[in-house]
């Protein structure tokens, strides 16, 4: 996976570069990788960077991501805490999210990236690929990942001002660039699952809910759940709507 900062493939190779060395140069300085975070330092491995720097991911105004999907930034052990975190301050922290489509490549992807944004972050879609991951928290940390290596993703912690100042402004735009999500599953098919294929099949043949859940060996309460998340992946406020939009995207016959 490709990874670091946002921007044109010159430009944001060269930026990502420059806080490389910068990191590596803090690190050579004091003589080890795990330096005073004031710093500019380089961390293996997600267990490292939420043990030493997990603090920097705490923002109070103004948290934004870029990634190409919702797998770089797994965070084990800490993404509960930021959400929580989030929840407790008021205001809250405004939260952007910038994602390649990748990111909605199948039908639970989609669903956790609509809760996302129904929880309040604002996420928008860059069709092309995104050269680097990047987490930038209230404009004055920088989080890069590089490549995987060896099976280790380095991460550059950055807090050199002038350096942080480059990565937002190509966050920033790219942004601009993007496309709100909304806009960007308008017109295009959500990538359902084959049993959401079946159920909306189901739902087309006029079945009542008793009779189709037990065709497809769930529970009715299942079987209700799953037709409600079918809608809202559908952007459909009713059953009716959902069997046209249905029949728009080509998902029945």
């Amino acid at each position: 996976m490709r990874s670091t900062v946002l921007g044109p493939r010159g430009r944001g190779d060269r930026l990502a570069a420059c806080c490389h060395r910068a990191a590596r140069r803090a690190a050579w300085q004091t003589g080890c990788v795990s330096v005073d975070l004031d710093r500019n330092v380089v961390l293996r491995g997600e267990a490292e960077l939420v043990e030493r720097a997990g603090r920097l991911f705490f923002a109070c105004e103004e948290f934004a991501c870029a990634a190409t999907d919702q797998n770089t930034w797994a965070l084990p052990g800490l993404r509960e805490r930021i959400i929580a975190e989030r929840h407790r301050i008021r205001p809250a922290p405004a939260v952007r999210k910038l994602y390649n489509p990748a990111a909605l490549a199948d039908e639970e992807s989609e669903r956790r990236l609509l809760a996302v944004a129904a929880a309040g972050a604002r996420v928008r879609i860059c069709p092309t690929p995104l050269p680097h991951e990047t987490i930038i928290v209230d404009r004055k940390v920088a989080i890069l990942a590089g490549p995987v290596e060896g099976g280790v993703r380095e991460y550059t912690v950055v807090r050199s001002p002038g350096v942080v100042k480059g990565v937002v402004s190509l966050f920033r735009a790219t942004w601009e660039t993007a496309t709100e999500l909304a806009d960007h599953r308008r017109d295009r098919p959500p990538a359902l699952s084959e049993e959401s294929l079946r159920i909306l099949g189901l739902l087309g043949g006029g079945l009542k809910d008793e009779a189709a859940a037990r065709r497809l060996g769930m529970s009715l309460r299942t079987y209700r759940r799953r037709v409600a998340e079918i809608l809202v992946l559908l952007d459909a406020d009713s059953r009716f709507q959902a069997g046209l939009r249905a029949h728009e995207f080509g998902l029945v016959g």
